[in-house]
């Protein structure tokens, strides 16, 4: 399983601030440490969704011993597991009202996508949120 490291800081009356120097601009927040671990796994996850998504190539993970030289005021490191990428799309059969069909097509269309990216994207929004 591929890791990338966290680096935890904390600012005198601020919360846990999490950030992720492989990926500038992937940052979050907790207000305990073990919040703040919790919540920078998600945002490692949705930012490297997103690069993905948008084509972006991933990073090679830096050395903890590296990363400890440029971050010497860290209160603390974590290494956070990055989950695993869809691999291959697969073929399905489904069977849908043909209205909500054309409203399918029809959006995906104005929003530059396929049926099939939309559906995909609409169910990882919903499993996502559950």
């Amino acid at each position: 399983m591929k890791t990338y490291i966290a680096v935890i800081h904390r600012d005198k009356d601020s919360d846990f601030g999490v950030s992720f120097p492989d990926f500038p601009g992937c940052v979050t927040a907790g207000s305990t440490i073990d919040e703040a671990k919790d919540m920078a796994i998600e945002a490692l996850d949705i930012h490297i969704k997103g690069m993905i998504e948008d084509g972006e190539v991933i990073p090679v993970a830096s050395k903890l011993e590296d990363i400890m030289k440029d971050y010497s005021d860290a209160l603390s490191f974590i290494v956070v597991p990055v989950s695993k990428p869809e691999t291959k799309s697969v073929r399905i059969n489904i069977t849908i009202p043909e209205n909500i069909l054309h409203d399918i097509d029809a959006y995906a269309k104005s929003h530059g996508l396929s049926r099939s990216s939309f559906l995909a994207k609409s169910a990882y929004e919903v499993l996502k949120a559950a």
